[in-house]
C-alpha cells in the first residue's frame, strides 16, 4: 500500500511530516471496553480518550491510521438517552496515587457544549477514510439524537439568539468564570452561572449541520439534506450577526451580565477564530479582517508566535488555578493548535506566504523532535512546575495535527471533497514556499485510497506540469506568481475550460476534469 508524503526539497517542510507521525504514534491508547476492543487518540496528559482530542488528531493520523471507527462506536454505544455524549472514558486509574481502581471510567463535563459537534467530525472523519456508507447510515440514529439535544436542551440552546450557549468558559476549555464562588476549577453548572454565546460552538455545530446535509445527499435522502442546508444557512447567519465585532469574533456575548476587572473583553481575541474560518462560519470578508488581526497582534505583542489562546489574557488565577496566569495555558499561551488553523486559514484566503510562515516557525520548534501543547510568549514551552499537567509529554496531538492539516490541506492542496479521494480540490500552493518541484500524496490507512500528484513550475516557460495519480474528479485551484493569469489549461493535452480569480492579491486559475487512474496537466500563464 502507498504511503503518505511530501517531498519538496525544502528540509524544514519535508520533514514535519514524519515529525508529526512520530508525535501522533505516541498519543494512542487501547482498552478493551466491555468485550470490544477500542483504539483512540488521546492527549499526551492523560491515558483517556477524549472525543474532543481524537476527532482533532484525526485531522492527522486518518493518513495512516487503519482504526479510525472504533472510538466512534464506543461512543455511539454509550450515547445517553437524552442524546448527550460523554467528553470521555478510561480503564487506567487518572489521579495516582490517590486513585488506584481501573475500573471503567465516563466523565462529561457539564459546563462543556461543544462534544455534540466533535462527535458528528469524527464521523465524518472516518466515513471519508473507510468510505463505510453501511456504517455512516448505522450512525444518523445518533447524530440527529446529538443534535436534537443540542438544539433544544435549556443548559446548550439560548432560544432568543436561536444559538448555542455555554458558561462563562476560556473559549472551549472546560472550566467556567465563578467571580470567586469556587475555590479550585469549576466544571459544574449552577442558578449562577455566567451563560453566554461563544463563538468556537457555533462554528463547530454550522459546519456539523452541513455534514449532515451531505451525508443525507450522498445517502440520497433529498428532503432531510435540504433541511439541514437551510438550517445550517439561517444559523450561520445568526451568529455572525450576534458574535462577529467587525475584526474578529467576540470571546464570549454575555446573556448573563459580568464584569471582569481589569479585562477588556472587546480586545480578546481567542483560539477559536481561526477554527471558525476552517469550519466555514466566517466569510472570506470576516477571514481576512481575523487574519490581518493575528498578523497586528504579532507585532504589537511581541510574542514569538501569534498562535493565542487568548490575547489580552485574563488576570492571574481568577479561575480557580494559581498557575493559569497571564501567558501561560488557556490563558494566553501560544498554541501550535492555534497555528495550524491559522496556518489553514492562511493558505485559502489569500494569506499564502504567511501559512508557510507558521509551518516554518512549528519546524523550528520541533526540531529537537517535542512538542508542547502551549509555550509562553517567549518561547519558552510548558514545564512540570508551570503546568496545570505536570504529566503532559512532549508529543501534543492536538498541534502537529493541525499542523499536518495546514500542510497536506493547505500548502500541499489536497483536499478530499467527498470520501476515499473520489473528488478532489487540488490547490498547489508551493511558489508560497519557493519550491518550483514538489510531490505529494495523501493516503488513508484505513481504506488504502489515494491521492498522488508531482508538480513542476518553469518560470522562464511559464508553465506549470501536474502529473495527478487517482480516480478523481479534480477541481484544480492552482497559485499563480502574482500578476499572472492563466491562458491555456491542458488535460492530456486537450484543452479544458478554465477560469482565472483572485484571492486578495493572489491569483488562480481553476479548471475541472476527470483522473481516470493518471493524467498530465499543463497551465501556461502570462503577465
Amino acid at each position: 500500500m502507498k504511503e503518505t508524503f511530501i517531498q519538496s526539497g525544502h528540509p524544514q517542510l519535508d520533514q514535519l511530516l514524519p515529525r508529526i507521525k512520530y508525535f501522533l504514534s505516541r498519543d494512542t491508547a487501547e482498552y478493551n471496553m466491555f468485550g470490544t476492543e477500542v483504539r483512540g487518540y488521546r492527549s499526551p496528559d492523560a491515558p483517556s480518550i477524549w472525543l474532543r482530542d481524537h476527532s482533532d488528531m484525526l485531522r492527522g493520523a486518518k493518513y495512516w491510521e487503519r482504526d479510525m471507527q472504533s472510538t466512534v462506536d464506543h461512543f455511539a454505544e454509550t450515547q445517553t438517552a437524552k442524546g448527550w455524549l460523554f467528553d470521555y472514558f478510561t480503564m487506567t486509574p487518572e489521579k495516582v496515587p490517590c486513585e488506584k481502581e481501573n475500573w471503567a471510567k465516563y466523565v462529561r463535563v457539564p459546563v462543556e457544549a461543544d462534544v455534540e459537534f466533535r462527535f458528528i467530525k469524527a464521523i465524518h472523519l472516518a466515513w471519508q477514510a473507510t468510505g463505510d456508507d453501511g456504517w455512516l447510515k448505522s450512525l444518523l440514529p445518533h447524530m440527529e439524537k446529538a443534535l436534537n439535544y443540542i438544539l433544544t436542551d435549556e443548559w446548550r440552546w439560548d432560544r432568543k439568539h436561536k444559538l448555542v450557549k455555554r458558561a462563562y468558559t476560556m473559549d472551549t476549555w472546560d472550566f467556567d468564570y465563578t467571580a470567586g464562588r469556587h475555590d479550585w476549577l469549576n466544571f459544574q453548572i449552577n442558578e449562577y452561572t455566567y451563560w453566554g454565546i461563544m463563538h468556537g460552538d457555533n462554528s463547530g455545530y454550522y459546519e456539523a449541520f452541513r455534514q449532515m446535509a451531505a451525508f443525507y445527499a450522498h445517502l440520497g435522502n433529498r428532503k432531510q439534506s435540504v433541511h439541514w442546508t437551510k438550517f445550517a444557512d439561517a444559523f450561520r447567519k445568526r451568529a455572525n450577526k450576534v458574535s462577529f465585532n467587525g475584526r474578529f469574533y467576540t470571546h464570549h456575548v454575555h446573556l448573563v451580565p459580568v464584569k471582569i476587572e481589569g479585562v477588556d473583553e472587546e480586545k480578546q481575541l481567542t483560539l477559536s477564530n481561526p477554527m471558525d474560518i476552517n469550519r466555514g462560519l466566517a466569510t472570506h470578508e470576516m477571514a481576512v479582517a481575523i487574519l490581518k488581526e493575528y498578523q497586528k497582534r504579532e507585532k504589537e505583542t511581541g510574542a514569538f508566535a501569534s498562535w493565542f489562546s487568548v490575547d489580552p489574557p485574563f488576570p492571574a488565577g481568577i479561575f480557580g488555578e494559581e498557575k493559569i496566569v497571564p501567558g501561560a495555558y488557556c490563558n494566553g499561551g501560544i498554541m501550535p493548535l492555534v497555528g495550524g488553523e491559522l496556518a489553514r486559514a492562511a493558505f485559502e484566503h489569500g494569506f499564502e506566504e504567511y501559512g508557510v510562515e507558521q509551518l516554518l516557525k512549528y519546524a523550528e520548534l520541533t526540531k529537537n523532535d517535542k512538542s508542547y501543547l502551549w509555550y509562553f510568549p517567549n518561547g519558552e514551552h510548558a514545564t512540570k512546575e508551570t503546568s496545570t499537567s505536570p504529566d503532559a509529554q512532549p508529543t501534543d496531538g492536538w498541534g502537529s495535527a493541525a499542523m499536518l492539516y495546514a500542510l497536506i490541506e493547505g500548502l500541499a492542496g489536497i483536499v478530499d471533497q467527498h470520501k476515499l479521494y473520489q473528488r478532489v480540490r487540488l490547490s498547489p500552493r508551493w511558489i508560497a514556499a519557493g519550491r518550483n518541484e514538489a510531490k505529494a500524496c495523501a493516503v488513508y490507512g484505513a481504506s488504502g485510497a489515494s491521492f498522488e500528484y508531482s508538480y513542476m513550475h518553469d518560470p522562464q516557460a511559464k508553465t506549470f506540469g501536474v502529473e495527478i495519480q487517482g480516480n478523481a474528479t479534480v477541481n484544480l485551484h492552482l497559485l499563480l506568481p502574482k500578476g499572472a493569469r492563466g491562458i491555456r489549461v491542458g488535460v492530456n493535452g486537450r484543452p479544458v475550460k478554465h477560469k482565472n480569480l483572485r484571492i486578495e492579491s493572489s491569483p488562480y486559475v481553476d479548471a475541472g476534469f476527470a483522473v481516470k487512474k493518471e493524467a498530465m496537466v499543463t497551465i501556461d500563464y502570462a503577465y
